[in-house]
């Protein structure tokens, strides 16, 4: 379902990073973890066409993100910390908006369909401005698979959330990747990163520093050095 290969993104004469390679397969959920600056949420930012790549490649769903974008932005949904949405209109009217972005036939039913999937059907006809921020989080989550797109990227969900919130999104992100959803997350946070995923990618000093379906991954400890070394590597290349 994602392609990415030999990828690199430079910012003038800085490189965020080079030789990016992975693939994710239909409904699989990779989770990408490493430390502030290391290139992530600008990776993953390249996939959802918002930034172009300085070099190399990225196919979703058979299209490359750079020759065919509208392709692309017709089966993806992002979700990120900026939820995004209107805090002064409802539940419904936020989702309404977008479903006429794109077009979808029977939108009140729609709504109705991805407000329960995010337990939010009681919430239908308030305003958002009301919403808690583990609320929002949900509610634009229901506003990015609203037109029912094959591959999620998520860039830091979690942040902002308490606890119980992120409990709560970890339910409703559950329950979605049972669905057959290819994702993509983006965390620095490694135990919520392993929560949901069957691939595990850190990226560091401008590259991919560790790279293995969760399957594999037999001892935490042992991990956790591997990310702790990968936040050293980091902090010395950006010095």
């Amino acid at each position: 379902m994602i392609r990415v290969h030999n990828l690199v993104k430079n910012f003038g004469r800085r490189t965020v990073f080079a030789g990016i390679d992975f693939v994710v397969k239909k409904g699989d959920f990779l989770t990408i973890i490493g430390p502030n600056g290391a290139g992530k949420t600008t990776l993953l930012k390249i996939m959802a066409t918002l930034l172009k790549a300085t070099d190399g490649s990225v196919e979703i769903g058979g299209f490359d993100v750079k020759n065919s974008p509208e392709r692309v932005r017709e089966i993806i949904g992002v979700i990120s910390h900026n939820t995004y949405l209107y805090n002064e209109l409802t539940a419904q009217e936020n989702l309404k908006f977008f479903g006429k972005m794109y077009k979808i036939q029977k939108i009140n039913t729609r709504i109705d369909e991805v407000l329960e999937q995010t337990g939010l059907s009681y919430e239908k006809h308030n305003h958002v401005g009301t919403f808690s921020r583990g609320m929002k989080q949900r509610l634009s989550i229901a506003r990015a698979i609203l037109h029912r797109p094959s591959v999620l990227l998520l860039d830091e969900p979690y942040t902002g959330l308490d606890q119980h919130a992120s409990a709560g999104l970890e339910d409703v992100l559950s329950s979605l990747t049972g669905s057959g959803i290819t994702t993509v997350m983006v965390s620095h946070d490694l135990g919520r990163g392993l929560l949901l995923c069957d691939h595990l990618l850190i990226m560091a000093a401008g590259g991919v520093a560790y790279h293995a379906p969760t399957s594999e991954i037999a001892d935490a400890d042992e991990l956790q050095a591997v990310y702790c070394r990968c936040i050293d590597t980091n902090k010395i290349d950006n010095d």
